[in-house]
């Protein structure tokens, strides 16, 4: 059976997708082999009459929303490539037969790599965070840490959410002496030996020590991930990459391949925020009705 559209990825970028899809009377199936990368996230914020939401909840209520649409249905699997035929789109899923569709979506985000640290995995998520609009009011005005090994002078912005702030870059010489020099006037300690460990108790951050034996307490902060795509399969498609690995997309998600939009946090265009991914799903979603509709017209 032909559908009018495959989702691959059920984050909100590709439930909301679903969601304008299915409102428009499209057949339309969400491809989701659950393996997020918020997993270690317990409460989402940022996002109006949901903030604070728990990831299963948003899940949850997403799903029975979009279920009341018969057109749009959910499939659990993972996606392992997507072939572009004469006028459609051949989706194989591990285990099972391949499906037909006329567009795609991808939804599939992002995978990210924390710095090589001791014990940092043992905080990530819970006293350790990567957003500071997600998680920056929870740790507001406490003695925080912000960890980049790239890009370090960012970080800066975690200033506006505690005035007691360390920049560690983790034996990586990033900083100039004029963003040291700048740092240093808003009394923004900076760091740059390697961090040989990060101790605390329960998932809260208590002390971080150096490889210089030198230790300092620390309650909580934030720590800057590595980003790339989560499958190959906008690239092995022929979609155009920007500089930073992301898709590039129009403002309906359109991407440089004919037939294939994307969603979310796969153009790396956007702080990576649950509003901002949904908002995406619901442009590409338009994008793919109304292309659809060209189409059939023609």
């Amino acid at each position: 059976m032909m559908i009018d559209c495959a989702i691959i990825g059920g984050g909100p970028a590709g439930l909301n997708a679903a969601l304008v899809l299915g409102r428009a009377k499209r057949s339309v199936i969400v491809f989701d082999a659950n393996q997020p990368r918020n997993a270690v996230t317990q409460e989402s914020h940022g996002f109006l009459t949901r903030d604070g939401v728990k990831p299963d909840e948003f899940r949850a209520l997403a799903h029975q929303e979009i279920s009341k649409y018969p057109s749009a249905t959910f499939q659990q699997g993972l996606v392992t490539a997507v072939h572009k035929q004469e006028n459609s789109f051949e989706i194989v899923v591990a285990g099972q037969p391949a499906y037909q569709a006329r567009t795609v979506i991808l939804a599939t985000g992002l995978k990210e790599t924390l710095p090589e640290i001791e014990g940092i995995h043992d905080f990530y998520g819970k006293s350790l965070f990567s957003c500071p609009y997600c998680d920056g009011w929870e740790l507001r005005d406490r003695p925080l840490i912000a960890i980049a090994e790239e890009h370090a002078f960012h970080a800066k912005l975690i200033w506006n959410w505690s005035r007691d702030l360390v920049i560690c870059t983790n034996g990586h010489q990033i900083l100039t002496d004029e963003q040291k020099e700048a740092l240093r006037k808003k009394e923004i300690q900076v760091i740059e030996d390697p961090i040989r460990a990060l101790v605390g108790k329960n998932g809260q951050l208590e002390r971080v020590i150096f490889a210089n034996q030198r230790e300092i307490q620390r309650e909580g902060g934030f720590v800057f991930t590595h980003l790339f795509q989560a499958t190959p399969i906008g690239a092995e498609l022929g979609c155009e990459m920007n500089a930073q690995g992301g898709i590039v997309i129009d403002q309906l998600g359109r991407t440089s391949v004919p037939g294939v939009y994307a969603a979310g946090d796969t153009s790396l265009d956007a702080p990576a925020q649950l509003i901002i991914a949904a908002a995406a799903g619901s442009r590409a979603g338009a994008g793919v009705n109304a292309d659809l509709v060209e189409n059939d017209f023609r």
